[in-house]
C-alpha cells in the first residue's frame, strides 16, 4: 500500500509539472510574438533572437543587455509592465491564467516575479534590471523544473512566423 501512494504522488507531481511546463511554453510562445515588432521599433540586433530562443535552455547565460530592452518592449506591449516599468500584478497574473494556469499556479509566478524584481533592486539601466529580473526568474523556473522545452518553444513560434 506504501509503495502505491509513492506511485500516485509521483504521478501527481509529474502531471504538475508537465501542466507547469506546458503553462511557461504558452506563455514564451506568446510573449516571443511581440518580438518583430519590438525589434523594427527600438532597432534591436538580430543577436537578440538568439539570447530569447536560447532563455528557457538551463545552461546558457543571459548577457546581451539588448535581450534585456526586447523584454521591457515585449512586456509593455502584453501590458505587464506598469509606467514606472515595474511588472503590473493585477495584469501578470491573467495573462499566466489566460495561458492556463489556475489561480494558485499564477500567484505562484507573479510572486516569483516580485520575488525577483525585489532581489534586483533599482538600476538606473532599465535593461540591465529586466536582463537581472529574467535571469532570477529562469533560475526559480529551472529549480522548480518548470522549465519548457527549448526546442518545442522554438518549432512552435517558428511556426506562427
Amino acid at each position: 500500500m506504501g509503495m502505491l501512494v509513492k506511485l500516485l504522488l509521483v504521478i501527481v507531481a509529474s502531471v504538475g509539472v508537465q501542466c507547469s511546463q506546458d503553462i511557461l511554453k504558452k506563455m514564451t510562445v506568446n510573449f516571443g510574438k511581440a518580438l518583430e515588432a519590438c525589434k523594427k521599433e527600438i532597432d534591436l540586433p538580430d543577436s537578440v533572437n538568439a539570447e530569447l530562443y536560447n532563455f528557457w535552455k538551463e545552461d546558457y547565460q543571459l548577457t546581451n543587455r539588448q535581450a534585456g530592452c526586447a523584454m521591457i518592449c515585449m512586456s509593455t506591449k502584453l501590458d505587464l509592465v506598469d509606467p514606472d516599468g515595474n511588472m503590473h500584478h493585477g495584469n501578470a497574473h491573467e495573462y499566466a491564467k489566460k495561458h492556463g494556469a489556475d489561480d494558485a499556479t499564477a500567484k505562484q509566478l507573479v510572486d516569483m516575479l516580485h520575488t525577483c524584481e525585489k532581489s534586483v533592486g533599482k538600476m538606473d539601466d532599465n535593461c540591465e534590471r529586466a536582463l537581472g529580473i529574467a535571469r532570477c526568474f529562469k533560475a526559480e523556473i529551472h529549480k522548480l523544473k518548470w522549465a519548457p522545452d527549448p526546442e518545442v518553444v522554438l518549432a512552435e513560434i517558428l511556426a506562427e512566423v
